[in-house]
């Protein structure tokens, strides 16, 4: 029987339908290892990618485009990999007849909603996408799937869990405290009650009666005010647990590279961090109430048995059969916890789009395309919640069911030995007020394991980052800058040997292709090139985004591979064509880190960036807030914000991509005549389109299709009358 996975993020389908395969066949993989394999992107995944992952951990593939007739005879290669909807994929298990109506039936397992049963005519509507035929995968492990040891799976214990309360020593004994006394003065009320009934009103006795109630009135307030202190307890445990939770996560996805980031979507990064909230209620509220419901449970418990032992017996069984009901539902609920999560995502995502894409909306009509497009999610959301609400509805139903006919049995049997004088009217009434308060310790430990079962998925998801290899290592060294005199043979600057790359494994396209080159130091290299020749992919790949494919690059003696990525862009001032800006001071986006500030080294960062009188010109100067992403100022003004924090840090290498392209003509003039002073010394690797701006490099690499195709001086390069020539002979009007 096919075992079901869950995806867990919006891109994660296909790694899930490897992993459902491959414990099909009895040996079961980690997801984040099947995405690694499956070199995922923010794109999602390609058949191709998923079959090499399946190649890899031992499976024969073969790869198909069948029409319905056909797949039907090849039911000895199931399950089988789908390609569904041309934008997803699902794993087909196996296909049945209807004993009733003779039609097929055919049962999927699809990792964003579960287990589905389709006919023929809903079947094909999903998988036929290329005249009448669908794509699908057949695996068949060999002997080395057999042999392959797949890595372990990080189970999520009770007592990592637990470990979030040990900073809070004080405050947990005090609510233990607050709990046990809270216990203790639920246990004093049957007995009151008792001596109510039997001693004060048969005994018509007025002035037990006044003492018993007035004690019921303190006991009440003291309930109340024991309530008022674990409440404020729990929130202050509660907070800083949560702030524990969040920025546990935030320090350790800091901490990963580039790459990590390229796989995930901004809904599923926010969901994680909403999901600390059950994390917290857990621990706060479940855990340690259910702890001493427990205790007033055997308490009370004890107290019945003391009452009638044959109450007792009827009460277990059925508060048996109760919980069982309830855990079976239980495990139901735990699948589509998965598909909430992954939709919540994806609501939030579209949310964010909306806000940050309106005026490109607005400007082509794409509003209610967007707007039907979130109605879209919402209605996949309120299914799933209609799911959800089967589930609890048919656990708490028939959970209360049971629990109504214990009551009625326990009530009847404690009224026919009050009949037969076997028992007082007061002990009937104990025993009521007894088997309402045994109730509550039962219907908290059904919500103990709900919550339970919610704070696992949760922590499993924030967890999911801490096996994620962090990019600082202990074996990364320093960027060193002397490494000996600089000869001929052994010329100092950034190497470039062989150097090849691939965003999505080995059988994708090339970005860039077995290119070598140095770039010499203290000097500036520009490189240029058509869209889509590979010169942003270089950039991140000097500052160490990714790792290459094949060959290396070295910082003079270093190899990048050994060097810390952090220190490494300590010495870089970088400008991207996506530089970001801060919903911060003006100031703090050209400082960033610093605290203290050196405000000659600001004062010549504005200089050089040209953005001097602009800020001079504002009210708060320095001081003005500008918003995210650079709400409120202009694509040039951003762009020169992003020159000075480059010019700021006075680093000892430059990487400028496209920084002047929004630029006008004159603003362009004026910063690339003042970087050019800022240049010397300094080792600078420029990419633009505007070629004008790279007339004096020292040298100027020519990129094509992911190739060196020219290196030399511009003069050198127009002599040539090859690909350069024809870059810039429009641009600069060098005619034929």
């Amino acid at each position: 029987m096919l075992k079901f996975v869950a995806q867990h993020d919006q891109m994660d389908c296909g790694p899930a339908c490897l992993a459902m395969i491959a414990g099909h066949y009895g040996q079961v993989y980690p997801l984040q290892y099947l995405r690694d394999n499956s070199f995922l992107t923010r794109e999602g995944v390609s058949l191709l990618s998923i079959n090499e992952a399946a190649k890899k951990i031992g499976f024969q593939t073969f790869t198909a485009l069948l029409n319905l007739e056909e797949l039907h005879k090849q039911r000895d290669f199931f399950p089988c990999v789908l390609h569904w909807n041309q934008n997803h994929f699902l794993v087909l298990d196996r296909i049945s007849k209807n004993i009733i109506s003779g039609k097929y039936q055919y049962h999927i397992a699809d990792p964003a909603h579960g287990w589905i049963k389709l006919s023929a005519a809903e079947f094909q509507q999903s998988w036929i996408s290329n005249n009448d035929k669908g794509v699908v995968l057949f695996l068949k492990p060999t002997a080395d799937f057999d042999n392959n040891i797949p890595p372990k799976i990080e189970q999520i214990k009770l007592n990592r869990i637990f470990k979030l309360l040990l900073p809070y020593k004080r405050q947990i004994a005090l609510l233990f405290s607050l709990l046990l006394l809270g216990s203790i003065v639920s246990l004093i009320f049957p007995f009151l009650t008792e001596k109510l009934i039997d001693k004060g009103v048969n005994g018509k006795n007025l002035n037990l009666i006044s003492l018993v109630l007035l004690a019921q009135l303190c006991l009440y307030v003291g309930s109340i005010t024991i309530e008022i202190i674990r409440n404020w307890l729990m929130l202050y445990v509660g907070t800083k647990i949560s702030i524990t939770i969040i920025s546990d996560f935030l320090k350790k996805i800091l901490r990963l590279p580039i790459k990590f980031f390229d796989t995930k979507m901004l809904g599923d990064f926010n969901q994680r961090i909403q999901d600390n909230e059950r994390i917290e209620d857990f621990l706060t509220s479940q855990s340690l109430i259910t702890f001493f419901s427990m205790i007033t449970f055997l308490v009370f418990f004890g107290v019945l048995w003391y009452y009638n032992l044959g109450i007792v017996a009827i009460y277990a069984i059925l508060t048996g059969a109760a919980l069982l009901w309830s855990f079976y539902w239980l495990r139901k609920r735990k699948i589509i916890d998965y598909y909430r999560f992954q939709q919540k995502g994806e609501n939030q995502e579209s949310i964010y789009e909306i806000i940050n894409g309106v005026t490109e909306m607005k400007l082509n009509q794409f509003e209610d395309f967007k707007r039907m497009e979130w109605e879209n999610i919402q209605q996949k959301l309120f299914k799933t919640n209609i799911r959800i609400l089967k589930v609890n509805q048919f656990q708490v139903s028939g959970f209360d069911f049971i629990n109504q006919i214990k009551n009625i049995l326990v009530t009847f049997l404690a009224a026919t030995l009050v009949v037969k004088g076997s028992m007082s009217l007061g002990e009937l009434l104990a025993i009521s007020y007894i088997i309402g308060q045994l109730n509550s310790p039962v219907n908290q430990l059904v919500g103990f394991f709900r919550s339970l079962q919610d704070a696992r998925l949760s922590l499993e998801r924030l967890n999911e980052v801490q096996n994620h290899k962090e990019e600082e290592q202990n074996h990364h060294k320093m960027l060193s800058f002397f490494s000996g005199l600089e000869t001929a043979d052994k010329p100092q600057g950034i190497h470039i040997k062989n150097l090849s790359f691939q965003y999505e494994g080995p059988k994708s396209p090339y970005v860039l292709k077995d290119i070598s080159f140095l770039i010499p130091k203290g000097q500036v290299t520009a490189i240029v090139g058509a869209s889509g020749s590979g010169k942003t992919t270089f950039m991140k790949l000097l500052l160490k985004f990714y790792a290459p494919s094949d060959g290396d690059i070295y910082y003079n003696e270093d190899n990048l591979n050994e060097l810390s990525a952090k220190n490494l862009r300590e010495n870089c001032g970088v400008v991207m064509q996506d530089g970001f800006i801060f919903s911060d001071t003006i100031e703090r986006n050209i400082v960033t880190k610093d605290t203290d500030i050196d405000k000659q080294r600001l004062n010549n960062a504005l200089i050089i960036a040209n953005i001097k009188s602009f800020v001079a010109e504002l009210p708060l100067g320095l001081s003005t807030k500008i918003g995210a992403s650079g709400n409120g100022i202009s694509g040039g003004q951003k762009q020169r914000i992003l020159i000075a924090r480059a010019v700021y840090k006075n680093p000892h290498y430059i990487f400028f991509d496209e920084a002047t392209s929004a630029l006008d003509a004159e603003n362009e003039k004026i910063i690339h005549d003042n970087l050019q002073t800022f240049y010397k010394g300094k080792t600078a690797i420029v990419i633009a389109h505007r070629l004008s701006t790279v007339k004096n490099a020292n040298q100027i690499i020519v990129l094509k299709h992911g190739k060196v195709v020219e290196i030399g001086t511009h003069h050198q390069l127009v002599q040539n009358r090859s690909d350069y020539f024809n870059l810039v002979k429009n641009q600069l009007e060098l005619g034929n």
